[in-house]
């Protein structure tokens, strides 16, 4: 479990342990870390804004405040429960899939027992068949580098055969073109901008080097016109940035 997905996860214990709260031993065991993980992720919750309280001594420990735990049910339709189980079930190789399959059990979780049962009727009734091919075996290593905005070492082996070993890419995007997925990146030993085809890298390692800050339409241009950031295509993207750019990751989906 990578910090992100620890820190949601210490919250709603917090929140299902209610009044009797937990202590860092106990949040340590469940989650496998050390308490001074513990205390610190805690630490990192209460100064960005979660109404944590800390008790210490015997009988001591940690828990919401009464106000936070009073938060009304978040309401999703069946249609947008359905919605995003399609994308997913369409495409089970998409980047961050592993997430959005954990994103859908929590929507499905926050939903009422009839919500859920109309959601499951809907799913029912739309079929998928096919989808674009695989990313490879490092593509969930690929997509936390990028998301990090860190340095990547990949075996890769190109369409002629050629074979490099711990190649240093800083990945920028991922593109989806005539069924198959690539990864943009710059390529630290051609100092340029390359496709990589994530079926053709066979091994990634995570570094700790921070890439550097790059544009993609700088590296590699204008995409075409039928393809574009998911970000432009999210209805809420600009909602309250006052003309910023979006908040969301930049990710290609190129239609064939």
């Amino acid at each position: 479990m990578n910090r992100t997905d620890r820190l949601y996860a210490l919250a709603e214990e917090l929140r299902f342990a209610g009044e009797r709260g937990r202590t860092s031993a106990e949040l340590a065991e469940q989650f496998e870390v050390s308490t001074r993980t513990v205390k610190r992720d805690l630490a990192a919750l209460q100064q960005a804004g979660m109404p944590i309280w800390s008790e210490g001594g015997p009988g001591g420990g940690y828990r919401l405040l009464p106000s936070s735990t009073d938060l009304p049910p978040v309401t999703f339709t069946p249609g947008e429960a359905v919605a995003i189980a399609v994308a997913l079930g369409s495409q089970p190789h998409l980047p961050f899939a592993t997430d959005g399959r954990a994103a859908l059990t929590k929507l499905l979780d926050a939903m009422r027992p009839e919500g859920r049962a109309q959601a499951s009727g809907l799913a029912s009734r739309v079929w998928v068949r096919g989808g674009a091919d695989g990313r490879g075996a490092a593509a969930r290593v690929l997509d936390e580098v990028l998301r990090d905005g860190r340095v990547a070492l990949i075996d890769y082996v190109d369409g002629a055969g050629e074979r490099s070993e711990q190649r240093p890419v800083e990945p920028m995007a991922f593109v989806q073109s005539f069924g198959r997925w690539y990864l943009l990146a710059w390529c630290r030993w051609r100092k340029a901008g390359r496709w990589f085809r994530l079926d053709r890298i066979e091994r990634a390692v995570a570094t700790r080097r921070r890439a550097a800050e790059r544009t993609i339409l700088d590296v590699f241009g204008e995409p075409p016109p039928d393809a574009g950031p998911i970000s432009r295509r999210w209805p809420d993207a600009r909602a309250g940035t006052q003309g910023r750019p979006s908040r969301y990751p930049v990710d290609l989906t190129v239609s064939s």
